[in-house]
């Protein structure tokens, strides 16, 4: 008889912790797509746009590694309020001076305080003893963001208020945000602690996946940062832009997980060739001067690569999950995750820079160079080498997160009964002659 009001407290609990990070994604998307779109009335040209955007990913990267710490030290609730004041600061300055260095600062700041805030949630979602609980929590707080982050589109397009105001909004849902966090009554939980596998030790034993994870953040990096630059360069509106950018991310939401769940029970290799293929393939079309005047035909495009691009570093992270051993699972997410973060910091950086010097074609034809590359490494890996799957998981739909969310998957969990040992590296790679 006290099991009702135990799951309504559970249920109480994810709904407070979702509706806080859906309120800080809609700011943040929002964000993103209004930063480019006013850098762009501004005067600042695609290479210094690249820039800025590369800023966030630098402080969210950044972030990762002294952000736990202060939460450990404050507790949660208040480093939840300390990175919402912070973010919100960084929010309102936007306008006050627009200056390129400035904006470069307050994206490195953004960048800082939403790692902090995703980490204050995450380590409390996880905190559900039950790993079937979390492995819901994981897949619904992934629908979420993906969904926060479109309705931050939606808000720029349906609003013809001046950035200003824009701006206020954004820095109103952070602080919006804190709200359901601070009003509970929750115990707040341990902040956990995810070690990380060495890199060489990473590349070692799934070469592939670290190679994908570093690709795609390059591409999903810029991908974020200069995609609203493009569509505002090839002659869309405010309003075009933030349909070009729904339209993208619906296509992620949408085909991420139908397009990995066929690549479940096969080498995930042969699947993260298509999906690199096709992307390329897409973005190709995309570059033709013919194709950029075609909107509809350009956004069924990109709806179409949003779909594909999104799957890539899932793809990894599954890859990845199918051949370590279970106790090196979480640190070699984490350490996944941290070769991601250094692509995606530095992807808007170079894409920009080739966007300033050849125009908006650039962007799509560096999306192709990139996975390109990705395609024929994985293409020669899957040649010479027949890897034999441990042990199988099931493709996640997933976002670029914090570590403390990757112990709501359950195959990370360490108190689950060990796998048996896999292979050593050398040894689970078998050539083909």
């Amino acid at each position: 008889r006290f099991a009702f009001p135990t799951k309504v407290a559970r249920v109480l609990r994810l709904t407070a912790l979702l509706t806080g990070v859906a309120l800080l994604l809609t700011g943040s998307g929002l964000l993103g797509t209004l930063l480019a779109v006013s850098g762009g009335e501004a005067g600042f040209g695609a290479g210094t746009l690249g820039l800025v955007m590369s800023g966030y990913f630098a402080g969210f990267f950044m972030g990762t590694f002294f952000a736990p710490s202060l939460i450990g030290r404050i507790g949660h609730i208040r480093a939840f309020a300390f990175f919402a004041a912070l973010a919100a600061i960084a929010v309102l300055l936007h306008p006050l001076w627009l200056n390129a260095w400035l904006w470069g600062l307050l994206r490195i700041i953004t960048g800082i305080a939403l790692v902090g805030l995703y980490t204050v949630i995450e380590s409390w979602l996880n905190a559900e003893p039950d790993p079937r609980q979390r492995s819901r929590a994981f897949s619904l707080y992934m629908v979420v963001n993906l969904s926060a982050l479109a309705l931050g589109q939606i808000l720029l397009m349906v609003s013809n208020a001046p950035a200003m105001s824009m701006f206020m909004l954004i820095a109103m849902l952070v602080c919006a945000a804190v709200l359901p966090i601070t009003a509970t009554r929750l115990t707040p939980p341990e902040v956990p602690s995810v070690p990380r596998l060495t890199l060489s030790r990473l590349y070692a034993m799934a070469p592939v996946a670290t190679v994908a994870a570093g690709l795609s953040g390059l591409a999903m990096g810029a991908f974020w940062g200069l995609l609203p630059v493009y569509a505002g360069e090839v002659g869309l509106n405010n309003d075009g832009v933030a349909r070009f950018m729904l339209t993208a991310i619906a296509g992620g939401a949408l085909l991420q997980w139908p397009l990995g769940h066929i690549s479940d029970g096969h080498d995930r290799r042969v699947g993260l060739v298509a999906l690199c293929v096709a992307a390329g393939a897409i973005a190709v079309i995309a570059a033709m001067p013919m194709i950029q005047v075609q909107t509809y035909l350009l956004f069924g495009l990109f709806f179409f690569y949003g779909g594909l691009a999104f799957s890539l570093y899932p793809f990894a992270v599954a890859h990845m999950l199918d051949y370590l051993p279970r106790q090196d699972l979480l640190s070699g997410c984490s350490s996944l995750l941290l070769v991601h973060g250094v692509g995606a910091a530095i992807g808007p950086a170079l894409a920009g820079a080739a966007m300033q010097q050849f125009g908006p074609a650039a962007l799509p034809l560096y999306f192709a160079g990139v996975l390109g590359v990705l395609a024929l490494f994985t293409t020669a890996r899957l040649l010479s080498f027949d890897r034999l799957r441990t042990h199988p998981v099931v493709f996640r739909l997933m976002l670029r997160t914090t570590p403390a969310a990757l112990e709501l998957m359950p195959e990370t969990d360490v108190a689950a009964p060990p796998d048996t040992p896999a292979p050593s590296p050398i040894d689970s790679d078998k050539e083909v002659h």
